[in-house]
């Protein structure tokens, strides 16, 4: 990986859509406004966005802490738009300042954090957890 700056920006962008409904992927009594994970995975598609050009092939980054406020509802049909500044590098550790707009207004900011993969090490590891967790078919 080349070394990443303080300061480096991602966006991401969508528009709300019926599957991104809190009264979808929750209780089908609240309002039809934009579910919390949503804008969660906008702000960590803004970070991993920030940092893409500077990964190497075979790299990623993949999300491992967030701490973020949901500030205000978003209804159907409006484009959210989440950004992310990176604001501190600790060798395979990015932390990230994350804020998301509507059309309107703020709508969550937050911070987020995400460690640097080798993704061939990656699937190494889930391809060895998977072996472990299949059942004795000789029993």
């Amino acid at each position: 990986m080349r070394a990443v700056p303080l300061g480096a920006r991602g966006r991401f962008t969508l528009e709300v859509k019926p599957q991104h409904l809190a009264s979808q992927a929750k209780d089908p009594m609240l309002p039809p406004v934009l579910a919390t994970p949503v804008m969660i995975l906008a702000m960590e598609n803004a970070a991993l966005n920030a940092i893409r050009s500077y990964l190497e092939p075979g790299e990623s980054a993949v999300g491992t802490a967030v701490d973020v406020r949901h500030l205000a509802a978003t209804p159907v049909g409006q484009r959210v738009t989440a950004d992310a500044e990176v604001t501190a590098v600790e060798g395979r550790r990015f932390v990230f300042a994350v804020t998301a707009h509507d059309e309107t207004e703020e709508i969550g900011k937050g911070v987020h954090e995400r460690m640097l993969v080798d993704l061939r090490r990656l699937q190494q590891r889930l391809d060895a957890k998977s072996v472990r967790a299949k059942p004795n078919e000789a029993s």
